[in-house]
């Protein structure tokens, strides 16, 4: 099978594909032929910055094609997506049952990797914020795919005033588009504040700008792979506080509270309350084009990979 590696950390360029035999399925866990990959900030990121080259992981979608030992709640046949820990740019992956979900009847697997997993951290990051219909929202990031359902959970959720941060003005229409009362750019000396719930999907050098744009008792949710620093007197003058939120630890920690979150996923996307927004299709072994738009910023919605 292809498979997407790399054997030590930079740029796009240091990608490279090579031909792998198939992985098996061990206790616990399912094939599938894979049919999407999401690309994502986190992973681009590690390849440039990491200390060491590590295998990928992400979202992948796909058919399953065989089953480990002890796995009943899945079949051959069945089409699932989920949370790759290794080799996910590839065209057969290995995903652990306890992170693996089915994709509904008339959903595609590019879908599926569009929605999931980044509707729910949308969804993790709008709860830990604990907004109260009425409140002022800014969504950093907000072109990414994370961003784009963020946004519509603010406004689903009764928001007054739902503004998108992005990094150029050439974005300003497609956020809009999915619900942004306005926009700031990044550049911006005023981003418009202040703001009761501050999304912070960027962090980094951000961060800072982003809680002083924080009104009193203000909730920033940073859910980010960039880290930052905050000054705590910045959280003292406004009585605000700074929540960090991981899906994951929902994943492993509350699988029911996740399951639901999932179920309600899929009855937002076919109520129509939530649209996904896929930027390009692009073929696994493109790679490195697929890490150049996510590391250049230029991506509207969500980068998938295509075995």
């Amino acid at each position: 099978m292809l498979r997407i590696r790399h054997e030590v950390n930079g740029g796009p360029e240091v990608l490279f594909a090579e031909e792998v035999d198939r992985p098996g399925a061990g206790a616990g866990e399912v094939l599938i032929r894979v049919e999407a990959v999401g690309v994502t900030l986190p992973t681009v990121r590690k390849v440039r910055e990491g200390s060491e080259p590590i295998p990928f992981g992400g979202e992948v979608a796909g058919e399953i094609v065989a089953t480990g030992a002890g796995v009943t709640a899945f079949a051959i046949g069945d089409r699932v997506t989920g949370l790759c820990f290794a080799d996910a740019y590839a065209e057969f992956a290995v995903l652990n049952t306890a992170m693996t979900s089915r994709i509904p009847d008339g959903a595609s697997a590019v879908e599926a990797v569009a929605l999931v997993r980044s509707g729910l951290v949308a969804r993790g990051a709008y709860e830990a914020a604990r907004m109260e219909p009425g409140e002022s929202v800014l969504v950093t990031a907000a072109a990414s795919a994370v961003g784009t359902l963020a946004l519509q959970y603010a406004k689903a959720g009764g928001a007054a005033r739902v503004v998108a941060a992005v990094s150029s003005a050439d974005k300003a229409d497609f956020v809009r588009g999915l619900g942004a009362d306005e926009v700031v750019l990044y550049e911006d000396a005023d981003w418009g504040a202040p703001y009761d719930v501050i999304l912070d999907g960027v962090g980094g050098d951000l961060l800072g700008p982003a809680v002083r744009a924080l009104a009193t008792g203000g909730r920033l949710v940073a859910f980010s792979s960039g880290g930052g620093t905050v000054e705590a007197y910045e959280l003292l003058v406004r009585g605000a506080s700074v929540i960090g939120f991981q899906i994951r630890a929902i994943a492993v920690g509350k699988p029911e509270l996740y399951d639901r979150w999932l179920r309600e996923l899929w009855q937002m996307r076919n109520a129509g309350t939530l649209q996904t927004a896929v930027h390009e299709e692009i073929p696994l072994g493109e790679a490195a084009r697929a890490h150049t738009l996510i590391e250049q910023r230029r991506n509207l919605g969500k980068v998938i990979l295509v075995p």
